[in-house]
């Protein structure tokens, strides 16, 4: 080394020299380097080598003068990382470290070198202090970002292990296509709350082309719920239309501040390409692709925490047909739309306004706006969004004689309320229906008060308690109320379970017959299923099925949802034509002349997929 740098650098001197013994004086240098020396150094835990390695940090400590860094260049193994942070921190220093970044060319480069990234640990002497216990972490994990203050060498630890593991995700998807639902969150570097969420999708069956390797579409905000975008079998339907071999779907988080495309386009362009695959020729640009150019619309209106339901939120988002729409959110599980409300035109014109007048200013793309606090003003209540809310009112054709069913008194009871949209129709489109909504949230009552256009009445009552419970008191009584339809929309606040609506008691048998005890001889069941484990819902619709002899079955197209209807009389079945047509007649009663009817509505189509349990 000597001979080879005795011209180009003849005041640089190489000394043979024990690292654990140097001979240099204390606090000589203002840097000590460690190419990958601690790496090779610390290959196991064991005492010998745990002993021989803090003379080694010993003596860095003691050569270094104050302010100095030690600068250690590694892969970062978690017990070499757990040893050189906890022996500086303990000694007072200052913490920082960070990733190596790739260069473009080995992002793309036909072998990559590591399937780990490297590190580099700065470790910063500071003068002791007596009896200060003051530890300093931080994580640079882009370039040019701002380091990220952690609390704890354990949170540091963790944060590396992510890098860790998205580096080898990449590497991966580099060396293999179609490795099933690949999904990862991409976090603001100075928070580190999640910014975005990308799924990325391999098409195998499109012919590669020169242009077609890759592609970015960014998911325009609040449409992120949507079946295209929200479901893995939308998502490939949407990257087999769009003709790319791998398509990344980008879906915006709430609470984060959002320019506009370009912006995001600059943000997203280096991250992305470490996502590329195999064979994409080198500088080809990547498209990003959205639905109309733009990122779309939330307007976060309103947000708390309910002790029973957790964090909500109430946003205003735009749809695709340029309607907005507002939207309570529960952020346990923020990829469901628990209840949706159109808003009315000249809201949503209102509020358009003030966005294009505000656009100047720089907000937050979801920073709440002065939209009208007064939901009766501004919800359309003669529409119904969710499709299986759809297909519950459709299924009051089966009352039979559905054109005396505006004249008739109606005795419901609706369990879940939500944004009170569904007993809301029905209260409003059936001027002779008296309603019982059970909520168990009184949060949920109060957000359907003010943000959904709900409203009581002397036709329409909410009771503040389990379902559960004010079902088994109702069945308990003498001379019991009954029922001539039975509602059941209510979700499972446990996460775990393979069934998310209704929670599973609400299926048992001995609830069933308290069900069934209050419900008239002709009524109607009316049961909104979401389960994906195919064994707990065959049990439930043969548990059903013993207490409701007639059940028929609607599946929600695109969603998980299935709306059971239930009757306690199999000879009052009726063929698909029959209950087609009474959905017709019920439908041509219910579009009065003066009456909001939505045009889209159609009752019978949402019957015509029934099918006989």
């Amino acid at each position: 080394m000597k001979e080879r740098n005795a011209s180009r650098r003849p005041q640089m001197n190489f000394l043979k020299m024990d690292m654990t013994q140097m001979e240099f004086p204390d606090a000589s240098f203002q840097v000590v380097l460690d190419k990958g020396t601690l790496d090779a150094v610390l290959t196991d835990e064991e005492e010998k080598t745990l002993h021989q390695v803090d003379r080694m940090l010993a003596e860095v400590g003691r050569v270094l003068q104050v302010g100095g860094r030690y600068l250690c260049i590694s892969l970062a193994q978690a017990h070499i990382l757990k040893k050189a942070v906890g022996h500086f921190s303990r000694e007072g220093w200052m913490v920082r470290v960070h990733q190596v970044a790739n260069s473009q060319d080995q992002v793309l480069e036909a072998e990559p070198r590591f399937s780990l990234p490297v590190f580099a640990f700065i470790m910063t002497k500071f003068r002791p202090v007596s009896g200060s216990a003051l530890q300093i972490f931080e994580l640079c994990a882009q370039e040019q970002g701002k380091p990220m203050r952690l609390e704890s060498a354990e949170q540091l630890a963790e944060a590396v292990r992510e890098r860790q593991q998205y580096a080898w995700l990449c590497s991966q998807l580099y060396r293999k296509a179609g490795l099933g639902s690949v999904s990862l969150d991409l976090c603001d570097g100075d928070t580190g709350e999640p910014r975005y969420t990308l799924h990325v999708v391999d098409s195998p069956t499109v012919k590669p082309s020169r242009d077609n390797h890759f592609a970015i579409f960014i998911i325009p905000q609040g449409r992120e719920t949507e079946w295209l975008f929200g479901m893995e079998e939308g998502r490939k339907q949407l990257a087999a239309s769009a003709g790319f071999r791998r398509l990344i779907t980008v879906a915006l988080h709430r609470g984060q501040r959002y320019e506009g495309m370009d912006s995001i386009q600059a943000e997203l362009s280096a991250r992305v390409m470490e996502l590329a695959p195999a064979g994409m020729p080198a500088q080809q640009q990547v498209p990003f692709l959205s639905v109309g150019g733009d990122i779309g619309v939330r307007t976060v209106q309103h947000q708390d925490c309910s002790p029973l339901s957790g964090s909500y939120v109430v946003e205003d988002v735009q749809g695709d047909d340029k309607h907005y729409f507002r939207r309570l959110i529960f952020l346990s599980n923020r990829n469901v739309v628990q209840s949706e409300a159109r808003l009315l035109k000249d809201v949503s014109h209102r509020a358009q306004k003030k966005r294009k007048k505000d656009r100047k200013k720089q907000r937050p793309a979801d920073a709440p706006e002065d939209l009208p606090t007064a939901p009766g003003q501004s919800i359309d209540k003669s529409y119904l969004c969710c499709e299986h809310h759809k297909a519950m009112v459709a299924g009051l054709a089966l009352l039979r004689n559905p054109e005396l069913l505006l004249e008739t008194p109606l005795a419901l009871l609706v369990v879940g309320l939500g944004g009170g949209s569904l007993p809301l129709f029905v209260h409003d489109h059936f001027p002779k229906s008296c309603i019982d909504a059970v909520e168990i949230d009184p949060s949920m009552l109060e957000v359907a008060s003010r943000w959904f256009g709900f409203s009581q009445s002397d036709r329409m009552k909410v009771h503040i308690a389990d379902g559960l419970d004010y079902i088994t008191s109702l069945a308990g009584r003498e001379g019991q109320p009954h029922y001539n339809v039975i509602m059941f929309d209510v979700d499972s606040k446990d996460p775990t379970l393979g069934m998310s609506c209704p929670p599973p008691a609400f299926v048992d048998q001995p609830f069933l017959q308290k069900v069934k005890s209050i419900l008239t001889p002709e009524g109607v069941f009316i049961l909104n299923l979401v389960c994906r484990d195919l064994g707990l819902k065959d049990s439930v619709l043969t548990g059903l099925k013993a207490v409701f002899p007639l059940l028929y079955v609607r599946r929600i197209e695109g969603e998980v949802n299935e709306i059971l209807f239930c009757q306690l009389h199999p000879e009052q079945k009726l063929a698909t034509p029959e209950l087609l047509e009474m959905a017709q007649a019920l439908e041509q009663t219910l579009r009065k002349p003066g009456k909001g009817w939505d045009d889209t509505y159609i009752l019978s189509d949402m019957l015509k997929t029934v099918k006989i349990v």
